[in-house]
């Protein structure tokens, strides 16, 4: 007697098109959809994400790093301020982290680039020997804004003098901290410039190319209200920073001892 095996039997070419035909029915219309989405998606992000490989290594320098050299022509000789002063302090040192010492007389020395967390070290000090701090003398070539303010408020609130001998510099965002002095001391032939602040100096390690597009234009303008009404509160004229503001970054206003005086940035001048 004859029987029949239960084993399934394998489907011909034309029963297997039509069971996948069958099983891709059985799928439902929103499904296929957002599988397109999705796919759609996946690959907009690989894209963005080559272009935005490609735009953060072609963006310039300025954007993540002090523009060099640390120390930058003066603007032009035909009004736009005057050739820089002759500077005693080495690049090397005034390339350093800010370095803040006590010396005689009641002066505290800050000397060097105003690094993210300058601030902190400077209300350290402060608390600890601020009684026999009289002065604060600078020798800087500038750098974080936030660090700059910071120090300047607490140099207001503590009815601080500051000052800046001939040879010595006080560039980019320290005469913020200068124009903070109670009285505000300098020599004639003292360095004392500012220029557009940039993406480095805002705070921060990095910034990247697209963080910059988005939200640079809205930062420079917080800090340049800020930093005007820092100075108004100080006693110094605001329109010191269109000085600023006209400046490249890879150049610096340097003011002469008339415009010191008109802008009030000066007080006394040391002999």
């Amino acid at each position: 007697m004859t029987g029949q095996s239960d084993a399934p039997v394998a489907p011909g070419r034309s029963g297997l098109a039509g069971t996948i035909r069958a099983r891709l029915e059985r799928i439902e219309d929103g499904a296929i959809i957002r599988f397109a989405f999705f796919a759609l998606l996946a690959g907009t992000i690989g894209v963005l994400y080559v272009d935005y490989r490609e735009l953060n290594a072609n963006a310039p320098q300025t954007l993540t790093a002090v523009p060099q050299p640390i120390l930058p022509p003066a603007t032009t000789s035909d009004g736009d301020g005057r050739p820089r002063p002759p500077i005693t302090s080495s690049p090397e040192l005034l390339e350093s982290p800010l370095e803040i010492t006590l010396g005689t007389g009641g002066i505290l020395r800050l000397t060097g680039t105003i690094d993210p967390g300058a601030s902190a070290r400077f209300a350290s000090e402060i608390e600890a020997r601020g009684e026999y701090v009289e002065a604060v003398q600078l020798d800087s070539p500038g750098g974080a804004v936030d660090d700059a303010l910071a120090i300047g408020r607490l140099i207001r609130e503590k009815q601080l003098s500051t000052r800046v001998e001939d040879g010595g510099l006080c560039a980019s965002s320290c005469p913020i901290i200068f124009a903070s002095g109670v009285q505000r001391m300098a020599g004639r032939q003292a360095a004392i410039g500012v220029h557009q602040i940039y993406a480095a100096a805002l705070g921060g390690n990095s910034v990247d190319a697209l963080s910059v597009a988005g939200v640079a234009m809205a930062d420079a303008q917080s800090i340049t209200a800020e930093i005007t009404r820092h100075l108004s509160l100080s006693g110094v004229d605001p329109a010191l920073w269109l000085h600023a503001l006209e400046t490249p970054p890879d150049r610096l206003y340097y003011f002469d001892a008339g415009e010191m005086e008109t802008l009030n940035l000066v007080t006394d001048w040391l002999p």
